[in-house]
């Protein structure tokens, strides 16, 4: 009843929106959130839903801009992550293979992944998580990775962060960006974007494919894995927007993926596989109005999105199988329908509110083939739905003193409700550079649609209705300082988070809610560029995440993580970036037919390079270097990682 009630009350507060009922506002009068503020400072929009300057921001916030995707000549969103501070990538293999997003040593599923601020967790998934590793940077003009529990804004999903892929909005007069590169384990790929704008028409295009033949998933350091597993993928985006009246536009963003991976059994001795495929197909459609009213005063987004996933897998008979095989297919489906309200009642003053509406849909099925006979597993099409409901407040006091606070109401058609809060100030002395901030936060994850409703098996219930929500409580505090006329940026950030009512899967029981995790550590990071040629950086983190009942490290979260980063720009026309990533220790599983062992996975140094030269103001060269060091590492026990690794290319703007 509740639900109804909350979806009547939606319906009611747009029939009363000035989306319909219109505006009268003069055009020439002047935004008032351009008046904010004074500081020149780059604009972020995940930590607070709304466009605001970095150095008013406390949350603790990574932008990887356009210029660092277009200097790194990176393919993926995933290989751009790799060096964020207070983020582990690990992937099962080579380019293609499952990736996992660790954030201040949350699980993957806890990271909430958006395009253009939708939601993109895959519900068919047995925890609702996401795969980057088929989403490519074509069209990309930012990635924002937000740290901590960010529920308020967001909902489920966002216990351990955000990652906010922002794509590219044509400006200006058409242009055309054409690269090609290829290079070690016969890999290519090729993108090209055209962009630009009118007076009330902007458009950006992009189109991207790549092949590889790659390296064997399963480690070729163990027993029996020789065969290559090879990736293709193509991707094509769109946004398109225009402006409807004076003070009311509209945006149409459109992605595609469709992918093909080489997999292998498992990692270690034996476990290549000469014919197990997985295709994947991802389809993501928003449009959104947007429309400032009374002044300007009044800003609204109205927006209403479909993600569609669809996997399949496949694995016949060979030689090393002759009598296993197996397949299986899944499909989900996400409706989101936000309305989104900021409300500028004073320069220093913003308030934000909105509602949003979820619907998640999923259906598998599997079926398999062996000396024991067939197995069969069917997962019928099941739906959640969510409505959520979220107020914040935005103040600043003499441009010195930024606070933050909002809280958050949802309710879960089968979990039930869920509150949670975020405050977060944040203190800037200008005579001296220095910045101190703080959060605090909750969240909260809903259970997955597998994790409901999986059927029971012969060995017991696996789904379980009655699941409550997983809950997360974190706070950071940091202070930044800069210095020698901003060209010095300190940073340096202690955090500890909470997680309680955890899913879990116990044996002749299902899935219950009874693990409880902890995570605390700190980052430290420091940027100088004493001249426009060069640039430093690097960045250290500690995390310490545990098991809260048995004090056991939480797997595959390395204790130490360090990164570097060196640009030089020379000879008016080169450039060069060298980047440096040690990672610590982790605890992992080695998993070995049924039995699995604990292991230490050691320590490793990855050490990669770009050089580009510009022909011409439209013509670059460019080669990449990978594992320079040539270091044999795995991220995930048994996995393959690839060695040293060499890449050249070309790059076209007109």
């Amino acid at each position: 009843m509740r639900f109804k009630i909350y979806c009547v009350v939606l319906v009611f507060a747009l029939l009363f929106s000035p989306f319909l009922i219109g505006d009268e506002s003069s055009d020439d009068s002047q935004k008032a959130k351009s008046q904010s503020s004074s500081l020149q400072h780059e604009i972020v929009v995940t930590a607070t839903r709304v466009e605001t300057p970095s150095q008013e921001v406390a949350s603790s916030i990574t932008v990887v801009t356009q210029e660092e995707l277009e200097q790194s000549k990176k393919s993926t969103v995933v290989e751009a992550l790799k060096e964020i501070q207070g983020l582990h990538v690990t992937q099962s293999g080579p380019r293609g293979s499952a990736s996992s997003i660790l954030l201040r040593g949350a699980n993957s599923e806890h990271t909430l992944v958006m395009i253009d601020g939708v939601e993109v967790n895959d519900p068919i998934t047995p925890a609702r998580s996401y795969d980057l590793a088929h989403l490519t940077v074509e069209n990309v003009e930012r990635v924002e990775i937000l740290r901590g529990p960010q529920s308020t804004l967001y909902g489920s999903d966002a216990m351990g962060g955000v990652i906010n892929i922002l794509t590219q909005k044509g400006k200006g007069k058409p242009s055309l960006h054409l690269r090609t590169q290829g290079g070690s384990y016969e890999t290519f790929s090729g993108e090209a974007r055209l962009s630009g704008s009118t007076d009330w028409f902007h458009y950006s295009l992009g189109a991207s494919h790549s092949r590889t033949q790659g390296f064997s998933a399963a480690n070729t350091l163990y027993e029996g894995n020789e065969e290559r597993d090879g990736y293709r993928n193509l991707n094509l985006s769109a946004r398109l927007g225009a402006s409807l009246t004076s003070n009311l536009d509209f945006d149409l963003i459109l992605r595609s993926t469709n992918s093909e991976t080489e997999l292998d059994n498992y990692g270690g001795p034996y476990g290549d596989d000469p014919n197990y495929t997985q295709k994947y197909n991802n389809h993501f459609v928003k449009g959104q109005l947007h429309g400032e009213f009374i002044n300007n005063r009044w800003e609204q987004k109205l927006s209403i999105s479909y993600v569609g996933f669809d996997r399949t897998h496949q694995n016949p008979t060979d030689d090393s199988h002759p009598y296993n095989s197996s397949n299986s297919q899944y499909h989900s489906s996400k409706w989101n329908l936000d309305w989104q309200n900021n409300l500028l009642l004073h320069p220093t003053h913003t308030l934000t509110w909105g509602v949003e509406f979820q619907e998640e849909k999923g259906q598998s099925e599997y079926h398999s083939q062996s000396l024991f006979g067939s197995f069969s597993s069917l997962f019928p099409s099941q739906t959640a739905r969510n409505i959520g409901i979220y107020i914040q407040d935005q103040m600043q006091r003499a441009q010195r003193f930024f606070f933050t606070i909002g809280g958050r109401l949802d309710y879960h058609s089968q979990a039930g409700t869920a509150l949670t809060y975020r405050v977060a100030p944040s203190y800037l002395i200008q005579s001296t550079g220095t910045r101190f901030k703080a959060t605090l936060g909750t969240a909260f994850k809903s259970p997955s649609l597998y994790q409901l409703y999986a059927p029971a098996t012969l060995w017991g219930p696996i789904g379980n209705p009655d699941l409550n929500p997983e809950r997360a409580r974190g706070w950071d505090l940091g202070v930044e300082q800069k210095l020698f006329q901003d060209k010095l940026e300190l940073s340096a950030t202690y955090f500890s988070n909470q997680y309680k009512n955890l899913i879990d899967f116990r044996s002749g029981r299902g899935y219950i809610n009874v693990a409880q995790a902890y995570s605390r550590g700190t980052e430290w990071s420091f940027r100088f560029q004493p001249i426009n040629e060069i640039s430093l950086s690097s960045s250290y983190t500690y995390t310490d995440a545990r098991d809260k009942k048995t004090g056991d490290r939480l797997l595959r979260r390395p204790q130490h993580k360090l990164t570097g980063n060196f640009r030089l720009h020379f000879l008016q026309k080169a450039h060069l970036s060298l980047s440096f990533i040690y990672m610590g220790q982790r605890k992992d599983l080695f998993y070995m037919g049924w039995v699995s062992k604990p292991v230490t996975m050691p320590g490793y140094p990855l050490v990669n390079g770009v050089l580009s030269y510009d022909f011409s103001p439209s013509l670059q060269i460019f080669c990449r270097l990978e594992n320079l060091l040539d270091k044999e590492y795995e991220m995930i026990k048994g996995y393959g990682t690839p060695g040293f690794s060499l890449y050249g290319g070309i790059q076209l703007d007109l």
